[in-house]
């Protein structure tokens, strides 16, 4: 008999009728130098990833560029192609502030940052792939309420900070970024718990787990 798989420990899902095998996700980036000379971030600057998913996300959107208008930090902002054409017009100005609808090979975005701000869906472990602290803010509407036990499960292994959707402003958002860029230690204990996260045979242990129910 073969095992269910499950992207994480969750409560009253546990014996052998189920395999904690993380969630497939593309092999991370390794290249740290050249992924932080593909978007001109020099290598003693601070950057924060602001992304929501392949269509972004309103809500982060619009409280990261108000959020980070005077950041004396950079930001690569991936905030979809819905919302791109007005949050062009309130980008703040500055070279700091790299806004854009999508980012290829989304990988090096992530070994380039030093911190994420993002939803919760799978993009978790392909944060944790990457060894990276997060500011996370769960889309509230999702099935069951998915993308808060996603983002509890990686704030209880201290690599994440959570803000609820609703509880999201400018202010916030700044604060919780701000305090963590300023804690160098937090902030590398929060990418060390994260590492641990990461489940990169993923792919293969589903894979044996399909195969042995084929059999």
């Amino acid at each position: 008999t073969c095992a269910l798989p499950i992207s994480f420990p969750l409560e009253g899902r546990d014996g052998k009728r189920y395999l904690v095998t993380g969630r497939p996700v593309p092999p991370p980036a390794t290249d740290w130098q050249a992924a932080r000379e593909r978007f001109g971030i020099g290598l003693r600057e601070s950057c924060v990833l602001v992304f929501g998913g392949s269509q972004g996300a309103r809500s982060i959107n619009y409280a990261a560029v108000e959020a980070f208008a005077g950041a004396r930090f950079r930001v690569l902002h991936a905030a979809g192609e819905r919302d791109l054409s007005a949050l062009g017009e309130l980008r703040p100005p500055g070279e700091h502030y790299d806004l854009r609808g999508y980012i290829h090979k989304f990988g090096e975005a992530l070994l380039a940052c030093d911190l994420v701000v993002a939803r919760a869906g799978g993009s978790i472990f392909e944060i944790a792939a990457h060894g990276k602290p997060a500011v996370l803010i769960p889309y509230p509407h999702g099935t069951a309420d998915h993308q808060t036990t996603n983002a509890r499960y990686m704030e209880r292994a201290g690599a994440a900070v959570v803000i609820p959707d609703r509880e999201l402003t400018p202010a916030r958002l700044a604060n919780e970024v701000g305090r963590l860029l300023a804690d160098r230690g937090r902030l590398a204990a929060m990418a060390r718990a994260s590492a641990a996260l990461a489940r990169p045979d993923a792919a293969r242990d589903i894979a044996h787990e399909l195969l042995a129910a084929a059999r």
